[in-house]
């Protein structure tokens, strides 16, 4: 069988379930969850799995909501991993697309080990929860569990690595910022505070001196760096001199190198008890996938902006770009101003216009999936160019102010 007829058979298969589909990823934003916390997510994502034929583990590398499907063909081959997503964010639900990421990444999984016994080699999926954030020791804030999945050995056998994001515009994989955190813990005195405030130890004013320090060094950081937080515990009462103040901050830069030395920096001099955890690092990009991934969405009708993003993000996805070759494209669900975070980014991840994306969003991952694995040369560029044994011809061409005029 043809790659042409290969691929108009994992289109086929997409869009003969994709009601399916498309059903799960409502229900799934019917029903946010928090990092660590996905069990009703996990349970669709996994029996869906398990209806096609996959051998699903589940509470891998350290998470309850965490778990990792194979399906194999039982032929020599590349290994691809697609990566699935289905956390929410905290109060404001679904407002990162999650609901359409883990599906989008099933489908294309399901779809692309129809084919294995013409192809060869095997179909991974990793279940990722918290992304977002989880509790503390549990993957902690920004999630960074997909560390965790390359510490526990789940990226060892794989090849290449991919998942599709929702967002305002459909672009190729981009830089985001390494994140580190810190949490500032600060301890007073109380006391009333209406009849013997002296009596007091302020634990606040001493936060809020920090906070407005931390806001006065920002406008003196280098390009690249961003430093913001929130205060997490300011006091209980009014009438209470607060105690105990905390605060947690994000600090980004361009790599993780240069994360851990402003910590330190923002950490110098001060007498408060400071934790410090670190988060996801930086994407290392990998512009061969880039340039396979404008074919493939230029193939199925998508148009690419290959304009660099104006703001930069972090993910942990960025460990796993460290591990294997790793793509982390965007598809547009909404109009171009379209900001993740939000009420209106909700909303688009529970339109028609996100479904539809969903639907297009695997085809492009399967058939990316496909390619990777019965292009022996375009994988094996993929992984020297991982490797820094050469630089890719698509450099030039995807992700440049030139390539955008």
């Amino acid at each position: 069988m043809s790659t042409s007829e290969l691929k108009a058979r994992l289109e086929q298969s997409i869009h003969q379930h994709r009601d399916e589909y498309i059903a799960i990823s409502k229900d799934i934003h019917a029903h946010p969850e928090t990092g660590n916390n996905e069990y009703y997510a996990h349970g669709l994502l996994t029996a869906l799995l398990a209806k096609n034929g996959f051998k699903v583990t589940s509470n891998v590398a350290g998470h309850e909501t965490a778990f990792y499907a194979v399906k194999e063909s039982g032929k020599p081959g590349p290994t691809i991993a697609y990566l699935a997503e289905y956390d929410a964010l905290i109060d404001i639900g679904h407002a990162c697309g999650h609901n359409i990421i883990g599906v989008t990444s099933i489908a294309a999984a399901i779809a692309l080990s129809e084919t294995l016994a013409q192809t060869g080699g095997k179909v991974v999926v990793l279940g990722t929860p918290a992304e977002e954030g989880g509790l503390r020791g549990k993957g902690g804030p920004n999630g960074n569990v997909k560390a965790r999945f390359v510490e526990h050995g789940f990226l060892k056998d794989v090849d290449a690595a991919m998942m599709v994001h929702p967002g305002g515009k459909t672009q190729l994989t981009g830089p985001f910022l390494a994140n580190n955190h810190l949490y500032f813990h600060f301890y007073g005195k109380p006391s009333h505070a209406g009849s013997s405030p002296h009596k007091g130890v302020n634990a606040l004013d001493a936060l809020v001196l920090l906070y407005n320090g931390i806001s006065v060094l920002r406008q003196q950081l280098p390009d690249g760096v961003r430093v913001h937080g929130i205060i997490t515990n300011g006091g209980q009462a009014p009438n209470v001199i607060p105690e105990y103040a905390s605060a947690h901050y994000y600090i980004r830069a361009e790599t993780r190198e240069a994360v851990e030395a402003e910590g330190v920096a923002i950490a110098t001099g001060t007498t408060v008890r400071i934790e410090h955890q670190v988060g996801p690092r930086d994407f290392n990009i990998n512009h061969t996938l880039n340039s396979l991934f404008l074919e493939e969405f230029t193939a199925v009708g998508e148009q690419v902006d290959l304009r660099q993003k104006e703001g930069k993000g972090s993910t942990d996805v960025g460990d796993i770009s460290h591990a294997v070759p790793t793509a982390h494209p965007s598809i547009k669900i909404g109009p171009d101003d379209l900001i993740g975070h939000t009420v209106a980014f909700r909303e688009a991840a529970n339109s028609e216009q996100g479904y539809e994306a969903l639907v297009t969003g695997a085809v492009v991952l399967a058939n990316a999936g496909l390619r990777l694995l019965t292009e022996p040369a375009l994988l094996q560029e993929a992984k020297e160019e991982f490797a820094g044994r050469k630089t890719s011809p698509h450099v030039d061409r995807t992700l440049t102010g030139a390539a955008a005029e």
